[in-house]
């Protein structure tokens, strides 16, 4: 498999997917501050608008419903991540990681630790846990926004290197799975349940990056004879 075609873009990635204008921008910018402040219930169009500074009409134009709206809302915060890029630097690593998977790796994680640092996942995954008992459709449309294309693009990776031997995963979606919660667990989720120091003592995230490699090799690179 060429390496060119060995991390595709995401099959799941939304089709409303389209260049914003300048307006509807402003208008999801207003409505990330509005819903991550006052939740689902607290925001309506007509706060909507105010906040972004257009008319209700304008707002109902180009989405329709605060639904929509909040739909939107999500695309737009995960469009951040710009998974259509990160899908082309993983291939382009793909020729060294053969040699080097922990570079590859590591490589990843800051990718993804990037992503939730420079911008507002945090607050954006307490939102959808807060909401999605209520709300299904949240979770799951935040899920299939974001994390399942990520999902996706790096099972593909993890299956190419399995293929040309630097790796050896049965199940590279497990794989990918795993090497995610390695992360996850000390660098997302103590700040989504806010868990002071005091009560959970977080090692660094250079640690966590290297361990998670570490851990991750131990159980997945190739046998040495």
């Amino acid at each position: 498999m060429p390496a060119e075609h060995a991390c595709p873009s995401p099959s799941t990635a939304p089709p409303e997917d389209r260049p914003l204008s300048g307006t509807a921008l402003k208008i999801l910018d207003a409505s990330k501050v509005l819903f991550l402040d006052h939740g689902y219930d607290g925001v309506n169009l007509d706060r909507i608008a105010a906040h972004a500074g257009v008319a209700r009409q304008t707002v109902y134009n180009l989405f329709g419903s605060k639904e929509a709206v909040f739909r939107a809302t999500m695309r737009h915060h995960w469009a951040a991540f710009e998974l259509q890029e990160v899908a082309a630097g993983l291939n382009r690593d793909l020729a060294r990681a053969e040699a080097d998977p922990a570079a590859f790796l590591r490589r990843f994680s800051d990718t993804i630790l990037t992503f939730v640092t420079e911008t507002d996942q945090i607050a954006f995954i307490r939102l959808v846990v807060a909401e999605s008992r209520r709300l299904p459709w949240i979770a799951t449309e935040f899920y299939d926004l974001g994390k399942a294309p990520l999902v996706e693009t790096f099972t593909a990776c993890l299956r190419h290197m399995t293929e040309t031997g630097a790796l050896r995963c049965p199940d590279p979606e497990l794989a990918a799975h795993q090497f995610l919660g390695l992360i996850q667990e000390f660098v997302i989720w103590p700040r989504v349940m806010a868990i002071g120091p005091d009560a959970m003592r977080l090692p660094p995230t250079g640690v966590v990056v290297e361990e998670a490699v570490a851990m991750f090799l131990s159980r997945y690179a190739p046998a040495t004879s």
